[in-house]
């Protein structure tokens, strides 16, 4: 057995007590080799860092991941504890939801699906993949060592495809739905914490942004497409008004109609690291809505509509449901 360094062993130590004394043994050696090994961080290639490439029960490595019998869910709960008492000790935790691609094909691959590759893709050319889905949840806190702010993954759930559960009569859930069951999961495990949500807008989803905005201490904030439809609240009912009482109130001009309208105020406001480019000056306009669909529930919001002074880069949206602070 390789020995693991006392520097990193007292680092995961904290997940020891998740698995049984044989399976850590071999558990904290993929950890550490994980950490080291360079490209792809296969089984093989951990062992081949680690300086085990000659070992002869290299299969008990492979058996941690498919047969040893360990909770992924408690491993997520202690290292979201980890990250968030090192980089946020204090205020809001903010989480990225996003979803990966991970590129397999055989036979023995079941959950596989044939997806969109985001990294080859590009507006005029698509080019798609078999693989898995996978939805992660990451914290977006500022590395002090690194000078910058980086995504810190805890927490990934498999998202199979609509065909994998057509075939196997299953009800398939989509992912603004499966992003609902991991909030919830990272709610639950941190009570007494405020909890800001961001994500693309392929989860800009008005039933999804109702959960959101009805679990206390969560808000969300994605993009808005500029066509999307906005109203005033609704007017409070009259005396002896008849029938259901009104979900919305009279249309407003959609946030195209805002970014061409010569009257819209902007306001200059300095973004320190735009898109990785250093400080910047850009213009923006935010109010109140609410954003409704026929036969969906209303929801109240807050849009910010931000667009660049030198033209480099497009107008674009941003929503949010905490229309009093958002994290912005």
């Amino acid at each position: 057995m390789c020995s693991v360094p006392v520097t990193l062993t007292q680092l995961i130590v904290k997940f020891a007590p998740l698995f049984s004394k044989r399976v850590w043994e071999h558990a904290q050696v993929l950890v550490v080799g994980a950490l080291l090994a360079p490209g792809k961080r296969t089984v093989t290639a951990v062992l081949r860092v680690m300086g085990l490439s000659q070992e002869r029960h290299y299969q008990n490595y492979h058996q941690v991941l498919n047969r040893a019998r360990w909770s992924s869910l408690a491993v997520a709960r202690v290292l979201l504890g980890m990250v968030v008492g090192t980089f946020v000790p204090a205020g809001p935790v903010v989480i990225g939801i996003d979803d990966t691609l991970e590129r397999r094909r055989g036979a023995k691959i079941k959950a596989k699906g044939i997806y969109r590759d985001p990294v080859r893709s590009s507006r005029s050319h698509v080019v798609k993949a078999s693989g898995l889905r996978w939805l992660c949840a990451m914290v977006l806190a500022e590395i002090p060592w690194a000078g910058r702010g980086g995504a810190l993954p805890f927490l990934t759930a498999l998202c199979p495809s609509e065909r994998y559960h057509q075939q196997r009569g299953q009800r398939h859930k989509t992912l603004p739905e499966w992003a609902g069951q991991l909030v919830g999961r990272i709610r639950r495990r941190l009570p007494r914490r405020e909890v800001g949500v961001v994500a693309d807008s392929s989860y800009a989803v008005v039933e999804w942004r109702k959960q959101v905005r009805d679990t206390p201490g969560v808000s969300l904030i994605t993009r808005l497409r500029l066509d999307a439809a906005l109203y005033d609240p609704a007017p409070p009912p009259t005396p002896r008004q008849k029938g259901r009482p009104r979900k919305k109130g009279a249309r407003r001009p959609t946030l195209r109609q805002v970014l061409s309208d010569p009257q819209t105020q902007w306001r200059t406001v300095r973004v320190n690291n735009w898109y990785g480019g250093g400080a910047r000056e850009v213009e923006i306009r935010t109010d109140t809505a609410v954003w409704y669909h026929t036969g969906l529930p209303p929801v109240p919001i807050r849009w910010v509509l931000i667009r660049d002074p030198q033209g480099e880069f497009e107008p674009q949206a941003l929503v949010t449901t905490d229309d009093a602070r958002p994290f912005l």
